[in-house]
């Protein structure tokens, strides 16, 4: 029984314990400072003791009744600042910014904070902001507008440095301290902004202009490679298509281009056939008419040529023996007269009976030498038209036979004129030898055969009528495409 009542005295006295020391024993969150009043204490980093305690991060008995513990955040705290300020240029500016600060994290930070702000915590942003906005006017109305957009860093440096000591007497320490936003209510910043605004937005359209351009460039080149690519598939198509009608056309013409090769080729033999027979006609002709007729007319040249050189001979010889007749009679007239005279004279005749008797004698000897001229003229004349005559007989038969035997006669006289073009030459080169010096002088003998045609036509035009009235007798002419060979004519020395 006594057992049992020690056993529950015992116990009820841990229990007592127990709630005693939970009643005791307080613990500091991470976030949080213990505030201990109620006994005199001393703080560490404090000369004097300030009558509390400063517990963080751990646990401390507290006694009941005599001493107060209170608790002070550690946690962030957020100030908004919206100060209106004055620039060194005196332009009114709206500053806003946001500060970030807690309570310090060592006894005299938060001793201090503790002394001012344990019972209004939340009044804590209230006097930050007071504190920033004071020295925020203080130092934007050392700066230009210019200054506050350029230099950001500089307000706020100058700005956290100037609030540092103040924030610390108060017990706390700036985190972050950010220039937010700066409003002009006079548009000063606008208008400060204008001129890059519209150079930002000239280079814009400049560029996009230029963006443009290119794009219509490459727009353009692509639409001109596109139009090339389809001109040479086009192309290659209508090349394709011309190659394949072109087979088609082969195709259907081999049929026939056959059947003309093979016409052609017999016309070809036929033609060769008709050449044969024609070249057999022609030398039968040649065999037949040709050579019969050249012998024929051979013949008449020959016998007309006989009889001209008869009558001319006959009327030359008959002309030289009356010259002769006359001119011995002259003579032996003179001599008479003449003898006569001496005789006149030997007799001791007067002078003027001899003299007429010399002129008597005289004038009877040119009258005998008159005659005798004549005579031997007039029988030239007859030779020479016996002998015209014949020439026009034998021309009316052979015109060609006639304009030899001219050119025959003539032949020396052709020829010393054709190489009088040689008299005046001092130096002749020739380039092939002997071969042309003979064809040359063939050249130059030839000169006078150009005659021969202008005879003929010469000819032809004065005796039409001789020869239309001759046609019927003459030879048969050779027939066309038969060749003609001239018979050479022997020129008369004596002619």
């Amino acid at each position: 029984m006594l057992i049992g009542t020690i056993a529950g005295i015992v116990a009820a006295a841990i229990v007592v314990l127990i709630v005693l020391f939970k009643l005791c024993w307080r613990v500091a969150e991470p976030n949080e400072a213990l505030i201990i009043s109620g006994s005199r204490h001393r703080t560490e980093g404090l000369a004097d003791g300030l009558g509390f305690r400063v517990v963080t991060g751990r646990g401390t008995l507290v006694t009941p009744g005599i001493q107060v513990v209170r608790k002070l955040s550690l946690d962030l705290n957020e100030a908004d600042l919206d100060v209106e300020c004055v620039t060194s240029q005196g332009i009114p500016v709206q500053v806003k910014g946001v500060v970030i600060f807690k309570v310090g994290d060592d006894t005299v930070s938060i001793a201090n904070a503790a002394r001012r702000f344990l019972d209004q915590q939340k009044m804590m942003g209230q006097r930050v902001h007071n504190v920033f906005a004071g020295h925020l006017r203080s130092i934007v109305g050392g700066l230009t507008v210019e200054e506050m957009i350029r230099d950001r860093e500089r307000l706020t440096g100058e700005t956290r440095a100037a609030s540092g000591t103040e924030m610390e007497k108060l017990g706390l320490i700036i985190d972050s301290l950010q220039i937010q936003e700066i409003l002009d209510p006079t548009g000063y910043i606008k208008n400060l902004a204008a001129p890059h605004a519209a150079a930002v937005q000239r280079d814009a359209r400049i560029a996009a202009a230029a963006a443009d351009r290119e794009a219509t460039e490459a727009e353009q080149e692509a639409f001109a490679r596109k139009a090339e690519a389809t001109r040479n598939s086009g192309i290659q198509q209508a090349g394709y298509q011309a190659e394949m009608d072109t087979a088609a056309a082969r195709a259907l013409q081999a049929g026939p281009l056959a059947q003309a090769a093979s016409r052609q080729e017999v016309v070809v033999q036929e033609t060769k056939v008709a050449e044969l027979e024609g070249h057999r006609k022609e030398q039968q002709l040649q065999a037949e008419v040709r050579k019969p007729a050249d012998a024929r007319a051979y013949e008449t040249r020959t016998k007309a040529e006989a009889d001209r050189d008869a009558r001319i001979s006959a009327a030359e010889a008959q002309a030289r023996e009356t010259e002769l007749k006359a001119a011995a009679e002259a003579n032996r007239v003179k001599i008479a007269a003449q003898a006569e005279a001496e005789a006149t004279k030997a007799r001791g005749l007067a002078s003027a009976e001899a003299t007429k008797a010399t002129g008597q004698a005289e004038a009877a000897a040119a009258e005998a030498k008159g005659l005798a001229t004549a005579e031997a003229a007039r029988a030239l004349g007859l030779a020479e038209a016996e002998a015209i005559k014949a020439r026009a007989a034998a021309l009316a038969e052979n015109q060609e036979a006639v304009v030899a035997q001219q050119l025959a006669e003539n032949w020396p006289e052709i020829v010393r004129a054709g190489a009088e073009a040689f008299g005046n030459v001092e130096h002749m080169v020739l380039l092939n030898g002997a071969e042309g010096m003979g064809e040359m002088f063939a050249k130059a003998l030839t000169m006078g055969g150009t005659g021969l045609g202008l005879a003929r036509q010469l000819l032809g035009s004065m005796n039409p009528a001789t020869e239309a009235g001759q046609e019927a007798d003459r030879p048969a002419r050779p027939a066309a495409g038969t060749t003609t060979h001239p018979i050479p004519v022997q020129a008369d020395p004596g002619a």
